[in-house]
């Protein structure tokens, strides 16, 4: 099968998703969600260690930035054949910085208004990604040409569920299927189509540690209750953080390939 085909059946896929998204029955954001297991308070801060747990985003956010602007000696020229495939990584590293602040918000006092900030980088960032890995997959014209419309997409998937929920009929389901298919798109664009770098499967590390961390995620109070010490959101924000750090790894390492 050709690369255009398979790119014609990502599309085809995707469309079919949204589609499925929109007809299914809204799921709306479970008012547990916000009852995190470690509610512990230090030095006045409350949910201390889900709070200061944000500041790994910041750290790996400004060490891919500082990557791309070939601070520290190291050439980021040698990791891109393109120009233009700085800019979904630009996205994707200032998105993850932004995202100590939006997530550390959050936590001061979880709530639905406040969880929107948090989920904004975020779902800018998975979009970011996916448009660097269209950039090294496919075509760097595609990748540069989607990356605002993939954008916009995450944004209005994270603004739609606010909306639905200030009209008192949350609605999930856009921003689950957006987020959680664009990394199986990253996935399936590993898989069908050939790489431009070395490091390629490096990627499949970084959603590694992802899908680890939402699987903490899921497992906080199991976690906390294992002997009160960290729990599994605490543990989600580190996993992540290492997600991003093994994608700045990648970059660092590689090389075009002939």
């Amino acid at each position: 099968m050709s690369d255009r085909r398979r790119l014609w059946m990502l599309g085809i896929l995707s469309v079919g998703m949204l589609l499925l998204a929109a007809l299914v029955p809204p799921i709306p954001q479970p008012v547990e969600y916000h009852q995190f297991a470690d509610q512990r308070v230090y030095f006045g801060i409350p949910n201390f260690f889900n709070v200061v747990s944000n500041g790994a985003f910041l750290l790996v956010g400004i060490a891919g930035l500082g990557f791309l602007m070939g601070s520290g000696g190291v050439d980021a020229a040698k990791a891109f054949v393109e120009p233009s495939e700085h800019w979904p990584y630009l996205v994707l590293f200032l998105n993850v910085a932004m995202a100590c602040i939006g997530s550390a918000y959050y936590h001061l006092a979880p709530g639905n208004e406040r969880l929107m900030w948090d989920r904004l980088p975020i779902a800018i960032g998975i979009m970011a990604l996916l448009a660097a890995t269209l950039n090294e997959r496919v075509s760097p014209k595609v990748g540069l040409w989607l990356l605002p419309v993939l954008i916009a997409i995450g944004v209005g998937s994270v603004m739609h569920w606010h909306w639905s929920e200030q009209r008192g009929d949350g609605n999930l389901n856009f921003y689950i299927v957006v987020q959680f298919y664009s990394l199986l798109v990253i996935i399936l664009l590993g898989i069908y189509f050939r790489p431009r770098y070395t490091h390629g499967a490096d990627i499949y590390m970084a959603l590694a540690f992802y899908a680890v961390a939402k699987l903490a995620e899921i497992g906080d109070r199991v976690i906390y209750d294992l002997g009160q010490v960290i729990s599994g959101h605490t543990i989600k924000h580190l996993l992540a953080a290492g997600a991003i750090y093994w994608v700045v790894r990648m970059l660092r390492k590689r090389r075009p390939l002939p």
